[in-house]
């Protein structure tokens, strides 16, 4: 654990030196904060409601899926092209210590510094430009909490699984571009799936995306009952311990490959 430990601290240290990319963070976020307010706020002119939910609920939910995509920054598919494209993974995987337990620690991290770093300004650009978020029930703090964490873990795992195609097409860079775009479409980080044609969002709250932003954001605002936030989680959990299985069963499968092949 302890050697976990210290790749958290040092990647916090080695994320506080990259100045230009939290600024770039920082505009960019706040660019996409301020023109998704406008539009939503042009949607909502004249009308009380649109999918039960009010203009001021979803100028919060503008607010604070601008700052859970600080949350749910991940490097793992990089890690592991740069690896593969380098020839070090058979090593890599040789050490006596899990690799990808260090690209989680790597991220967690990272994390942990675009709290202060991107997080907290984007927090405080949204509640003085747009609206502060301020929880519809506070009552319901744990879940969103578990809810948050949760839909970190199944965001990294849906990253290293992605990651994992790096083994057999060596360079992902615009796999991955495209993945990060589609996820924020399709999790309802952007447009909220209650707003698509009702055949289009069952469909797409049988994936596990939705569970990374809309589910959260959708606890926050108060947009259902405890009851229904209790199932979703629930559904949430059985896609998280989905996807940590395939996981592990990816992650043996590619070692098993890098050891027979030698890297």
């Amino acid at each position: 654990m302890k050697k976990y430990l210290y790749v958290i601290k040092t990647q916090i240290i080695k994320s506080m030196t990259y100045e230009f990319n939290v600024y770039g963070n920082i505009i960019m976020q706040t660019i996409i904060m301020i023109t998704s307010a406008y539009f939503w706020r042009a949607l909502y002119k004249g009308q009380g409601m649109v999918g039960d939910v009010d203009a001021e609920s979803m100028l919060t939910y503008v607010v604070l899926s601008s700052v859970l995509s600080v949350l749910l920054i991940t490097n793992v598919e990089r890690r592991i092209e740069k690896s593969v494209e380098k020839g070090t993974v058979a090593t890599d995987l040789m050490k006596p210590i899990n690799l990808f337990g260090v690209y989680f620690a790597e991220d967690i991290g990272a994390v942990i510094a675009l709290v202060f770093q991107n997080m907290l300004p984007i927090l405080i650009i949204g509640s003085l430009m747009i609206r502060v978020p301020v929880m519809a029930d506070v009552h319901d703090l744990p879940l969103f909490l578990i809810s948050v964490i949760e839909s970190f873990l199944i965001n990294w795992l849906i990253a290293a699984l992605f990651g994992m195609i790096a083994f057999t097409a060596v360079n992902i860079d615009a796999l991955i571009q495209v993945k990060k775009h589609l996820l924020r479409l399709l999790s309802g980080s952007i447009i909220p799936v209650w707003f698509f044609p009702a055949g289009v969002a069952r469909v797409l709250e049988s994936l596990p995306f939705v569970y990374i932003y809309q589910l959260p954001l959708s606890i926050y605002i108060g947009r259902g009952t405890r009851a229904e936030h209790l199932r979703q989680m629930g559904i949430q959990s059985i896609w998280l311990v989905i996807l940590a299985a395939a996981f592990l069963i990816a992650q043996k499968k590619a070692a098993g490959k890098v050891m027979v092949q030698g890297g």
